[in-house]
């Protein structure tokens, strides 16, 4: 995801087996998912268990008990329990920046190394807690955490996974998020329940075990042949890829790694090649994807679940049973991704999702506009059923659509001289707007009450129609071939590629403007509708 280069794009399939330590490395590696998953999901239960609120955010828990000023849309409408949630993010978009430049001259074990080291000292204090500035700080450091693990496990993933199986292999950090989430919400579920008001301690000190998984991980995988290639290893390189590979016979993959190196270095100014004409389609869409990938409302729901469901009047050891179920469903709707995104097509999976994911929102606002009031006592069960129903289908919806693909597409479109550049805006946008999401919802809640629904569908009305006209298929396309193939067949885009093509890229990936006879997209307004 930082800087450094990728040889995933390369049509020819290099000799390689599925090796044993493949299989570990990536296991380990994607631990840091798992991390980052828990901490999703823990902060969630947490602020909705009493003991927690007492201690930290005695304002919250004292609106939370007088029924004068109970109101169910605003009792947990608190800048500072906001902040709790959303330091993290802010901390990890701070620390994208340092792990770019980690892992790009130190190579992704120390990258993973150092979240490790983050996430352990971060469960710690938060275990620890003894006031609100401890709480914070720590989230801040396991915000660093987060910022390094999102940029080199991705990365190591796809540079060691053999090509045959590295989009299911990338697909398994998302996963492990996903699990990550479904593991958070069985312990709150779990801790609510323990006498002494000491549970909520146990939930931030569990998030240690996938802390210590991702940092032994890092002190057992080997470093990627890119990597070392790249920090100018050469030997060490080859070592390494004829042991993952489990063949002798890797001379034309390392030399292509070799080449993709070179042209990797000769670009001086990745940022600046960013903004050249021919690039901004990539530019937009990943940009835009990150954004609207937020703007779903998925993780306002996924951080808040308990809490939502409990301002719903489900009660709380209820709300977390229902975050529970929510949680399950993203793993297994996660799972369906992997198997289908290569079948069915990155456009249908959106725009399926987007159909869903708008109507499970209208219903939900229907159902709280007609039953539950400001100041009501309960949501009738029936409705209470059907609300977590339609929360599920959302869930679902975005799992196997918008959470992996908001970053599988960025990452297969960005051409190889700009892709470092390109994944660092893509992470940076996406931790940006997932911090401004997760600070604002809880007051977003309390002023739209019902409406949040219809604002966030808005959204997912507004993402479908870009989809629709602007987002191109990528299935089965090799990286070097994009140009060609995908955007000098666009529509619109073409226009960014053909006014400057043969004056700067003419000869990016060899073709020399020349058109390949590959399938036309085609992707005109007239046809689409």
């Amino acid at each position: 995801m930082a800087g450094g280069f990728s040889s995933t794009g390369g049509g020819s399939e290099f000799e390689a087996k599925i090796t044993p330590i493949v299989i570990i490395s990536c296991i380990m590696a994607a631990t840091g998912g798992l991390m980052f998953g828990y901490d999703v999901g823990v902060s969630g239960g947490v602020t909705s268990m009493p003991p927690f609120l007492k201690k930290f955010f005695p304002t919250v828990y004292r609106k939370t008990l007088d029924p004068a000023i109970n109101s169910n849309y605003c009792k947990y409408d608190n800048q500072g329990l906001q902040l709790f949630t959303s330091s993290l993010y802010l901390a990890g978009l701070t620390a994208t920046f340092a792990a770019s430049y980690t892992t790009r001259n130190y190579g992704r074990r120390p990258s993973m190394l150092i979240a490790g080291c983050f996430f352990i000292v971060g469960t710690i204090l938060n275990a620890a807690a003894q006031d609100l500035a401890m709480l914070i700080i720590g989230r801040i450091l396991l915000g660093c955490g987060v910022g390094f693990a999102n940029q080199a496990v991705p990365l190591f993933l796809s540079e060691i996974a053999p090509t045959r199986i590295r989009g299911g292999l990338n697909i398994l950090f998302q996963l492990n998020i996903t699990i990550g989430i479904l593991f958070a919400n069985l312990v709150n579920y779990g801790t609510n329940k323990i006498t002494g008001g000491w549970g909520w301690r146990l939930s931030l000190g569990l998030a240690g075990i996938p802390a210590g998984l991702l940092t032994l991980g890092a002190l057992l995988v080997v470093d990627t042949p890119n990597s070392l290639v790249e920090r100018g290893r050469l030997e060490e390189g080859k070592a390494v890829l004829r042991r993952i590979r489990g063949t002798d016979n890797v001379e034309p993959e390392f030399l292509e790694l070799v080449e993709a190196s070179r042209v990797a270095k000769e670009v001086k100014h990745p940022f600046r090649n960013l903004l050249h004409r021919r690039n901004r389609p990539q530019l937009v869409i990943a940009v835009a994807l990150q954004i609207f990938q937020q703007c779903t409302g998925i993780n306002a729901i996924m951080f808040y679940a308990p809490v939502l469901f409990d301002t719903l009047g489900f009660g709380n050891d209820a709300a977390l049973y229902s975050a529970v179920i929510t949680g399950a469903v993203n793993v297994l709707s996660t799972v369906i991704s992997i198997y289908s995104v290569d079948k069915v097509g990155r456009r249908m999976l959106l725009l399926e999702a987007g159909v869903q994911m708008f109507l499970s929102q209208v219903v939900i606002a229907i159902i709280l506009g007609i039953k539950v009031k400001d100041h009501n006592d309960d949501l009738q069960k029936g409705f209470a059923v059907l609300v977590v129903i339609m929360i599920c289908t959302f869930v679902s919806a975005f799992a196997w659509s918008w959470g992996p693909l908001g970053w599988l597409i960025p990452s297969e479109t960005f051409p190889l001289e700009t892709r470092s550049a390109g994944q660092s805006v893509t992470v940076c946008t996406n931790l940006l707007f997932t911090f401004v999401i997760a600070q604002a919802f809880l007051s977003m809640l309390c002023h739209f009450k019902f409406g949040i629904f219809l604002f966030f569908a808005g959204w997912v009305l507004i993402m479908s129609i870009f989809v629709l006209f602007l987002v191109p298929e990528t299935k089965n396309i090799p990286i070097e071939e994009m140009t060609e193939r995908v955007w000098r067949q666009h529509w619109l885009w073409k226009k960014y590629i053909d006014a400057d093509y043969h004056t700067e890229g003419a000869n990016i990936d060899g073709t020399n403007g020349a058109k390949k006879n590959g399938h036309s997209n085609g992707f005109d307004p007239v046809t689409q509708l």
